[in-house]
C-alpha cells in the first residue's frame, strides 16, 4: 500500500510540474537568446550593430541586449552593413534570391538610410552581367567599395586557360572589386574597378594568354587553382587601407586572401595558400574557407596587422574555427617581403583564438571578428548568430545569441532558425554618429512578441513615416476602410492611430512616441 501510495505521489508531482512547465512559458526554461554572459567591468564599452540575414531591419544593441535604435531597410541584407558618421548607414540588400547569379551571399542592391530611417540613396547592381555581393567598405572620399560577380561563358573560359575537368557549369564567374562614387538619390559613377581576369597565368596551353611558369609570377592568380564550383573564387570580404591606399580581398574559393595595390591594381601580397602560386605543399596551407579579412585600423593595438576568420572548413584534423592576427612582412621601405622560390610570410600568427577550452568553436560559413581599443576580440559566429567579447588571453566577457529568425524574433526559451548574421561592429560611446542622439532603451528583442517590420503592405496604400517621427502621411489609392497601427521596436502595437475611409487625399496623423512602424490592415 505504502509504495503504490509513494507511487501515485510521484506521478502527480510529475504531472504538476508539467503542467507549470506548459503554463509557465519560457521563464522555466533555460535562457536561449539574448546576453548569456556579461563582465561589464572587461568589456569594451559602446554598442554592437548587427544586420539579420533574414530581416530587413538593422539593430543597435548595448550591454544588456537593449535595443537603442533601428534603421530599416527595403530588403533583407546582402550582407554588409556600415554605419556612417552623420548616423546613416550603407547596407547592402538581397532584392531576389533567384538569378542571375544567385549564390551564398548573393545581394544586388545598396542602399543609404538615415538615423531617422528615410532612404536618401540606392543603387542596383544586379543584372545578367553582374551582382553585388557579401561586403562592402567606405572609403574617406565617402566612395563606396564593393564585390561583384560577373559571368564569362565556357567557351572563354577556354580560351583564357581554364581546363575542361573543371568547367562544371555552362558559365565561370569571375569577380570585380568596384569603387563607386554615390549620385543624386539613385545613381552613382564608378571611378575605379579591379577585375580578376586582368590578372590570371595559367601553365597548360603555351597557344593560349597568360601562360607563363605559376611559381614565377605570385602577383597572378592561376585561372586553375581552386575548384570546380562555378564561383571559384568566391570574394566573401574586402576592405580598404588608406594609409597604404591597398585593398585586401578574400578569395573564399582558394582559400587565401589578396592586397591589391589601388593605384596598379597588381597583388603585391597573399597569403593562406601558397600552393596556388606553386610555392608550397598541402602542408603549407593556413587557411581553410576564410571570411572578414582586414587590417587593424590606427589608434588600436595591432595597428597595421591583418585580422582574418579562419573558419577551418577541411582542415586536417577536422573542422575547426581559429581567429587569426597576422603581422605582414613589410620593409624599412613599407614593400611586402619575398624571398625567392618561398612563400610569403609569416609562418604562424601573432595571435589566435581558438574558443574556450573544452568547447566546439566552429562557425562552417560567414562570420567575422575585429579588434578593440582595450585589446578585446569581438566575434560574430555568423551561422548561429551569435557574438562573443574575450580579452587577449581568451577570457569570455559577453556572449549574446540575436533571437532574430527565419520566422521572426522568437521570445525567451525558444531558439529562433537560420539565425545567420555576416558579421557585426561594435560602436564606441563617442563614435561620431552617435553624438546628440537618443539612445535611451527600448527594450530586450526577445521579450516582445513576434516582429510585424517584415508584415506586407497592403496594395495601394501609402505611409509615409520616419521610424520615432511623431507624423505620418497616409492615402489610398482607392477609397477604403482601413485601419493604421502603431507598433514599436519589438512589435508591440501601441496604437490604432487611423480608423476609418481613406482615399486619394493625403491625411496627416499623429502618432505616439517610439512607433517604429506602421501597418495597414483592412478593417475587421
Amino acid at each position: 500500500m505504502k509504495n503504490n501510495e509513494e507511487s501515485r505521489m510521484k506521478k502527480t508531482t510529475i504531472l504538476l510540474a508539467l503542467l507549470l512547465a506548459a503554463f509557465a512559458g519560457p521563464s522555466l526554461y533555460a535562457q536561449t537568446v539574448g546576453v548569456l554572459v556579461q563582465d561589464s567591468a572587461r568589456m569594451f564599452p559602446g554598442y554592437t550593430i548587427f544586420a539579420p540575414q533574414q530581416a530587413t531591419t538593422t539593430y543597435l544593441i548595448d550591454k544588456d541586449g537593449q535595443v537603442v535604435h533601428t534603421w530599416p531597410g527595403r530588403y533583407r541584407t546582402g550582407h554588409a552593413v556600415r554605419l556612417l558618421s552623420d548616423g546613416s548607414i550603407i547596407r547592402a540588400g538581397t532584392p531576389s534570391v533567384k538569378d542571375p547569379l544567385a549564390g551564398g551571399g548573393a545581394g544586388g542592391s545598396l542602399d543609404r538610410f538615415t538615423w531617422d530611417g528615410e532612404r536618401v540613396w540606392s543603387y542596383l547592381y544586379y543584372s545578367d552581367s553582374g551582382r553585388q555581393h557579401h561586403d562592402l567598405d567606405i572609403m574617406p572620399n565617402g566612395n563606396v567599395l564593393f564585390s561583384a560577380w560577373y559571368p564569362v561563358s565556357r567557351a572563354t573560359a577556354l580560351g583564357l586557360g581554364r581546363i575542361d575537368s573543371l568547367l562544371t557549369d555552362t558559365t565561370l564567374w569571375f569577380e570585380r572589386i568596384i569603387e563607386l562614387r554615390p549620385i543624386g538619390a539613385d545613381s552613382g559613377e564608378i571611378v575605379w574597378m579591379w577585375d580578376a581576369q586582368q590578372h590570371l597565368i595559367q601553365d597548360v596551353d603555351p597557344a593560349k594568354p597568360n601562360y607563363g611558369v605559376v611559381s614565377e609570377h605570385p602577383e597572378l592568380i592561376n585561372i586553375n587553382a581552386g575548384g570546380t564550383n562555378k564561383g571559384w573564387l568566391h570574394m566573401n570580404a574586402i576592405a580598404y587601407n588608406p594609409e597604404r591606399d591597398e585593398v585586401i580581398a578574400s578569395l573564399h574559393g582558394l582559400d587565401e586572401f589578396i592586397v591589391i595595390k589601388r593605384s596598379t591594381g597588381a597583388i603585391v601580397y597573399r597569403w593562406g595558400n601558397p600552393m596556388n602560386y606553386g610555392r608550397g605543399t598541402a602542408a603549407d596551407e593556413k587557411l581553410f574557407g576564410q571570411h572578414d579579412t582586414k587590417w587593424i585600423k590606427t589608434g588600436l593595438p595591432g595597428a597595421g596587422h591583418i585580422t582574418v576568420f579562419n573558419n577551418g572548413n577541411g582542415r586536417p584534423g577536422g573542422n575547426a574555427t581559429v581567429l587569426e592576427e597576422l603581422v605582414p612582412p613589410i620593409d624599412a621601405s613599407g614593400n611586402y617581403v619575398l624571398e625567392s622560390g618561398k612563400a610569403f610570410g609569416p609562418t604562424e600568427a601573432v595571435w589566435q583564438y581558438a574558443g574556450q577550452q573544452g568547447e566546439t568553436f566552429y562557425a562552417q560559413n560567414i562570420s567575422g571578428w575585429s579588434r578593440q581599443p582595450n585589446g578585446n576580440a569581438v566575434i560574430c559566429l555568423g551561422p548561429v548568430g551569435t557574438f562573443l567579447e574575450v580579452t587577449m588571453q581568451g577570457d569570455l566577457v559577453w556572449k549574446y545569441v540575436s533571437p532574430v529568425g527565419l520566422n521572426g524574433i522568437v521570445t525567451q526559451g525558444q531558439i529562433p532558425m537560420n539565425s545567420n548574421v555576416f558579421k557585426i561592429s561594435r560602436i564606441p560611446f563617442d563614435h561620431p554618429a552617435l553624438v546628440g542622439r537618443n539612445l535611451a532603451p527600448m527594450g530586450k528583442l526577445e521579450d516582445g512578441p513576434l516582429s510585424v517590420f517584415e508584415a506586407p503592405m497592403l496594395e495601394g496604400v501609402h505611409i509615409e513615416h520616419a521610424p520615432g517621427a511623431e507624423v505620418a502621411r497616409i492615402s489610398a489609392d482607392v477609397q477604403q476602410h482601413l485601419q493604421i497601427c502603431a507598433y514599436d521596436v519589438l512589435g508591440r502595437l501601441l496604437e490604432v492611430v487611423f480608423d476609418g475611409e481613406l482615399d486619394q487625399s493625403v491625411r496627416t496623423v499623429r502618432v505616439p512616441r517610439g512607433t517604429q512602424i506602421l501597418v495597414a490592415k483592412a478593417r475587421p
